[in-house]
């Protein structure tokens, strides 16, 4: 009986076959991987946008009351976990930079009505994140393991590291909210780069409709957080 390989754990001929550009095999072959690139950088996003709605949605459920002092320590390290993937996702979109515009003109025309902004992981993660007009569910889980130890984030706020576990998660989520900014940010100076005020291939009006959409999460902690700041 043979051992399981490393190419048999990560499905390794599947995952190598995932990307097909669609431009075709006569183009310039410069086209053609800049397509492959431009394949992989999306479908390695959607894989790690997988494992941040996956923790992000475990910190949740350790939040939520009941729970015991470890359930709290558990969401913290989902927390701390999904800073990291976050800046992941930026620095795909850094190298997703060396892709030259005038290859992505000439492939560009393939992808039809394919869209980023179809992702249904993307609009999932802003259901649990929020932005300034309401919170999401990630928060709302937040507040409620403040109340059940006793407290209001507003007093986690005031107290700061005498908080414990529940500064940390604040904080933590805070680092969240200016990471997934970040992300989105460099995303639109990104989008401008490529198409400038061209619509996007979803139908969107582009840059334009990325911008509209940049908001940092978490108002209410990041308001209340200033408040042991003042000056």
């Amino acid at each position: 009986m043979t051992g399981l390989t490393y190419a048999d754990y990560l499905r390794m001929d599947d995952l190598l076959s995932l990307q097909s550009p669609r431009t075709p095999h006569t183009a310039d072959r410069a086209v053609v991987l800049a397509e492959q690139f431009f394949i992989i950088t999306h479908q390695a996003s959607e894989l790690w946008l997988k494992q941040i709605a996956s923790d992000l949605d475990a910190a949740a459920e350790a939040l939520c009351p009941p729970h015991q002092p470890a359930d709290l320590e558990l969401g913290a390290e989902f927390l701390a976990r999904t800073v990291e993937l976050l800046r992941v996702l930026h620095e795909q979109l850094v190298a997703l930079e060396k892709l030259p515009v005038r290859y992505f003109a000439e492939f560009r025309p393939y992808l039809a009505g394919a869209s980023g902004a179809q992702s249904a992981q993307f609009r999932m993660l802003a259901s649990l994140l929020g932005n300034d007009q309401g919170d999401g569910s990630l928060y709302r889980a937040y507040q409620s393991a403040a109340e059940h130890q006793g407290t209001s984030v507003a007093e986690v706020c005031a107290r700061g590291v005498g908080a414990g576990v529940l500064h940390r998660l604040a904080e933590a989520l805070l680092d969240i909210g200016n990471g997934y900014w970040r992300w989105k940010v460099t995303h639109l100076a990104l989008v401008s780069r490529m198409i400038d005020q061209r619509d996007g291939t979803g139908g969107t009006s582009g840059a334009g409709h990325l911008a509209r959409r940049i908001a940092l999460p978490f108002p209410e902690l990041r308001r209340l957080r200033s408040l042991r700041y003042p000056n």
